[in-house]
C-alpha cells in the first residue's frame, strides 16, 4: 500500500492510474477504522481498480471542540488494517494540506441541513460537504463510498453532487453491526461496559418499528419507540424520527421510502442508528 500525506504526490501517482484507464475507488474517513469501515473497501474493490482511503479528522466540522479532541485517533492499527484489506493508497494529510487559513465555505444544501442531525449539530454539514469537495478535488475518484449509518450525511452529499455537477458516482453500503446488534461506530471505544449495554436499546427499538411496522400507525409507533429509548437507564434521546427517505420530514402512509433514524447520548457518546422501513422504487 502506497501512503501519501503531500496532495500533490498522490494526484501524480493516480494521473499515472488514470491515464492506463484504471477506475479509482474512494472511501474517505475520518479514521479508528473498524468492520464496517473495510466492508466499503470490500465493495469498493468489487468494482475498481485502484483504491483510495483516506484518513483525515476533519476539524470544520464539529462544533465542539472537546469532541474534535477527543476523536479516536488510531492510525498506526489503521495502516495495519487497510495494509490486511489490501487498499492501494492511503491518504493521510495533515490539516494545513487540506485548508488555507481563513477559508470561507456555504453550499446551499437546503432545509436538509437544519433537520435530525443538522438541528443537534448546527454547522455540521457544511464542515463535511467543505472536506468532502476538497477530497473529491484531489482524489477525483469515479466512484466513492460511504455507510448508511450516517443517512443524512449520504443525502446531503448526494445533493452537493448534484448541485456542482461532480463527476463520480456514489454508492451507500449497508450498516456494519456487532454481533449484539450494535452499529460499528468509532466512538464506541468510549463506551464503558455499562453504556455498551445500554446503547443497544437503539438497535433494539429500530428492530421493534421494523418488525410491527404499519403506515397507518407511525405515530403511535413513534411514541413507543421514543419511551422506550428514554426508559433506558444512562441514555438520553435526542431523536426519533420515522420519515422519509428522501427528504427526512416525518413520514406517513403515502411516503414511499421510509426510514427510522435515532439518536441518543449514551454515557457521554453521541451514537446514531437507522433502518430502511419500506424501499419502494
Amino acid at each position: 500500500m502506497k501512503i501519501f500525506t503531500i496532495k500533490k504526490n498522490l494526484q501524480q501517482h493516480l494521473q499515472q492510474i488514470k491515464a492506463s484507464d484504471k477506475t479509482i475507488g474512494f472511501v474517505p474517513t475520518m479514521g479508528a477504522l473498524h468492520q464496517g469501515h473495510l466492508s466499503l473497501i470490500e465493495q469498493a474493490q468489487q468494482n475498481n481498480d485502484e483504491i483510495v482511503c483516506s484518513i483525515f479528522v476533519n476539524p470544520s466540522q464539529f462544533n465542539d471542540p472537546k469532541d474534535l479532541e477527543k476523536y479516536p485517533r488510531t492510525i498506526e492499527a489503521d495502516t495495519k488494517l487497510l495494509e490486511q484489506a489490501k487498499c492501494d493508497v492511503l491518504f493521510n494529510p495533515p490539516v494545513n494540506e487540506i485548508y488555507d487559513d481563513n477559508e470561507q465555505w456555504h453550499l446551499n444544501i437546503g432545509e436538509m441541513e437544519s433537520l435530525l442531525e443538522g438541528k443537534s449539530r448546527p454547522g455540521h454539514y457544511q464542515g463535511v460537504t467543505q472536506v468532502v469537495y476538497k477530497l473529491f478535488n484531489i482524489v477525483q475518484p469515479d466512484t466513492a463510498f460511504f455507510g448508511q449509518k450516517d443517512y443524512q450525511q449520504f443525502l446531503i452529499i448526494s445533493k452537493m453532487v448534484e448541485a456542482l455537477k461532480l463527476p463520480v458516482k456514489l454508492v451507500m453500503c449497508p450498516i456494519m453491526r456487532e454481533t449484539d446488534g450494535l452499529a460499528m461506530s468509532s466512538r464506541n471505544v468510549h463506551l464503558s461496559a455499562d453504556d455498551r449495554q445500554h446503547a443497544l436499546v437503539l438497535s433494539r427499538t429500530l428492530n421493534w418499528v421494523k418488525n410491527n411496522f404499519d403506515s397507518a400507525h407511525i405515530p403511535q409507533l413513534k411514541k413507543e419507540a421514543e419511551l422506550n429509548v428514554r426508559n433506558e437507564p444512562g441514555v438520553e434521546l435526542d431523536y426519533f424520527e420515522i420519515a422519509d427517505g428522501n427528504t427526512l420530514h416525518p413520514a406517513d402512509q403515502n411516503t414511499k421510502n421510509i426510514i427510522a433514524l435515532v439518536a441518543a447520548k449514551v454515557g457521554k457518546t453521541r451514537l446514531i442508528d437507522n433502518v430502511l422501513l419500506v424501499h419502494r422504487p
